[in-house]
């Protein structure tokens, strides 16, 4: 029988102590690692990268996909997994999808991996 994976709501940003703080208990440890795994993928560092890096931050599928020559629904596959880690907001406006980065979660993210990387 396959096992049950646990529901988290990421939509949020990762909200707990450092890990350098001390042990950490087995739902802040889920939170990081699911977020973890959700850019633990080169294609996702890429997206990741084009929309922290693009001066509008604000970038279509379309635009995504044929800068890393990949086919939209592969591309669309990528963002919803980044999406559902609550690491980006998308929004339909007619035909496109624009996608921007949550910069509030990667700062939590990264705070909670080093409170000492952003200062």
């Amino acid at each position: 029988m396959p096992k049950t994976l646990p529901v988290v709501d990421m939509s949020a940003p990762v909200c707990c102590a450092p890990v350098a703080a001390g042990p950490i208990d087995d739902g802040a440890a889920l939170e990081v690692a699911l977020r973890l795994k959700a850019i633990a993928d080169p294609t996702r560092v890429k997206l990741m990268s084009m929309l922290l890096t693009t001066p509008a931050e604000e970038l279509t599928t379309g635009d995504l996909a044929t800068a890393l020559t990949l086919s939209e629904s592969t591309v669309s596959h990528h963002l919803g997994q980044l999406r559902n880690a609550g690491l980006l907001t998308s929004e339909r406006r007619g035909m496109n999808v624009y996608h921007q980065p949550r910069r509030d979660a990667l700062s939590a993210l990264c705070v909670v991996l080093d409170p000492n990387c952003c200062t």
